[in-house]
């Protein structure tokens, strides 16, 4: 295997079953560690000194980022200008929360790190719950590298927001949240309907893998689907907003 074979993952590569095989579970384990290591020796640090603790972890998933467009333009062999955007554009749920992690560490906003931090953890308990990528194939080649890799610092960037208390979930500003969050959604539409570069990025479209593999409905997906966003998001803003919450009850 020449590094040209490796780099632009052109090498024969089998596919195997490799969840929950001994790499994915060390990913998973040196996840954990380091989110732990991070919370334990920074949280306590100067605000200056824990935002270096997450730019230097958007960083790292600006890398792979760029590294991968430029690696597929380079083998690209179509330069019209859908094959760009579909090169260019994060396009699954997974690569819009990492450039959420990105966006959030530039701008520094509350209502960045609250949507970032809860869709990228629910991306990555997605992924580490049933990898369909990253750990799939018989050798780890840029593709699967840039997959495992991503994945993985999305689940610290996500948990460290909240440990390092760059995150506050509160209902009063939760419209603010909900907003980035529509938007979000908004650019999945624009995705599938206009850009037509992904057909379902956030798997709530007919038709999809998770749909069929549960072998329901598109009605009681979809219906599901939207429950179950609701329950999960409301748990951060449950648990991070519980003082206020008790306090209304205690007064009524």
């Amino acid at each position: 295997m020449s590094f040209v074979d490796w780099i632009y993952s052109s090498y024969p590569n089998p596919s195997i079953n490799g969840r929950w095989g001994w790499l994915h579970i060390t990913v998973l384990l040196l996840c954990l560690v380091l989110i732990v290591l991070i919370a334990l020796v920074f949280r306590k640090k100067s605000e200056k000194t824990r935002r270096i603790v997450l730019a230097v972890l958007a960083g790292a998933i600006l890398i792979f980022e760029i590294s991968r467009r430029v690696i597929n333009l380079c083998k690209a062999t179509d330069y019209s200008l859908n094959s760009l955007l579909y090169i260019l554009l994060p396009r699954p749920w997974c690569a819009i929360s990492c450039w959420g992690v990105m966006l959030a560490v530039v701008c520094n906003k509350k209502c960045l790190y609250n949507v970032a931090s809860f869709t990228g953890l629910l991306c990555v308990i997605a992924f580490f719950a049933y990898p369909g990528v990253g750990f799939n194939n018989q050798y780890i080649l840029f593709e699967n590298l840039y997959s495992i890799a991503t994945h993985a610092l999305l689940f610290v960037s996500s948990v460290s927001f909240i440990t390092l208390r760059f995150t506050k979930f509160e209902y009063k500003n939760f419209w603010k949240d909900l907003i980035y969050l529509v938007v979000i959604f908004g650019y999945a539409l624009l995705e599938i309907y206009v850009l037509k570069i992904e057909a379902d990025p956030m798997y709530f479209m007919s038709g999809n893998d998770i749909m069929n593999f549960l072998g329901l409905t598109y009605t009681v997906y979809l219906t599901l689907y939207i429950i179950l966003l609701i329950v999960y998001v409301n748990l951060f803003y449950l648990i991070g907003d519980r003082k206020q919450i008790f306090k209304c009850r205690k007064n009524s």
